[in-house]
């Protein structure tokens, strides 16, 4: 069975989707099979892995009001070695049309449990919101959540605002859910801000915080304008070089061993 993360943080323009997909390719790079759920509106998972996202016909929005199966609508890319479930913004009608449906908040968990055995790993990419989406992807994260936090002072607010809601879910909905870590993101060692910021989090969220950083990069942030991660757009650049070590943290941490790779 597959470890479902959700990446989660209600602030927007922190990593989160930038995380996902280069976390993602990374698993995939050392040989995990690997699922990404765009669970966004904006859908920028899915147009930074090359997708248009107004040509997606079917996707997480019909998914998940339950007017097609998920298996047939997951795209796969053996080059990239990540799957992809697409988003479209279709999706931003879905807030209202869940409103009305039974169980509303377990319907993404009720539709991986069909596909989980697929998977060594499916990472959730949750829109930037304390959204009824959001709560789906908190749900159904049963190996917990991802919070990416950018190393600038505004990051800061409002981690206490998304540190209650998942205390709510968990009192409400679904008492397993955790943290499963915190990924410092957009890194820039130049300022005493970056160092105040990582000193902040570190000792908020204490041994939960991941050994490995994310520099702020150019190269990172062009990636997604050619429809690629990290890992086959540049390679050998600082961001990709962080991003394969938070994957082997993880896997580390989950008792992966990692198998040899050859070029």
């Amino acid at each position: 069975m597959a470890r479902i993360f959700s990446l989660v943080n209600q602030k927007g323009g922190v990593g989160k989707t930038t995380t996902a997909i280069n976390l993602g390719a990374y698993l995939g790079y050392f040989g995990q099979r690997v699922l990404l759920v765009d669970l966004d509106p904006q859908a920028n998972a899915t147009s930074s892995l090359g997708i248009e996202k107004n040509t997606v016909k079917h996707g997480t929005y019909e998914v998940l009001i339950g007017s097609q199966p998920i298996a047939p609508n997951i795209l796969h890319n053996p080059r990239l070695k990540i799957s992809l479930l697409p988003s479209s913004p279709s999706l931003a009608g879905a807030e209202i049309e869940l409103i009305d449906l039974d169980n509303r908040e377990y319907l993404l968990k009720r539709a991986l449990t069909n596909i989980s055995d697929r998977y060594d790993y499916i990472l959730i990419d949750c829109p930037p919101s304390l959204s009824l989406l959001t709560v789906n992807g908190l749900i159904a994260a049963e190996s917990g959540v991802i919070i990416p936090v950018q190393c600038e002072y505004l990051a800061l607010e409002g981690l206490g605002q998304l540190t209650q809601t998942i205390r709510k879910v968990q009192e409400s909905l679904y008492p397993d859910l955790q943290i499963k870590g915190v990924v410092l993101t957009m890194y820039d060692g130049r300022t005493r801000l970056a160092l105040d910021v990582v000193s902040e989090v570190q000792r908020y969220f204490s041994d939960q915080v991941y050994q490995t950083i994310i520099p702020r990069s150019v190269r990172l942030a062009e990636a997604p304008s050619y429809g690629t991660p990290i890992s086959a757009f540049a390679p050998e650049s600082t961001a990709a070089r962080a991003y394969a070590a938070l994957a082997k943290e993880i896997l580390a941490q989950d008792g992966i061993i990692i198998p040899v790779i050859e070029e």
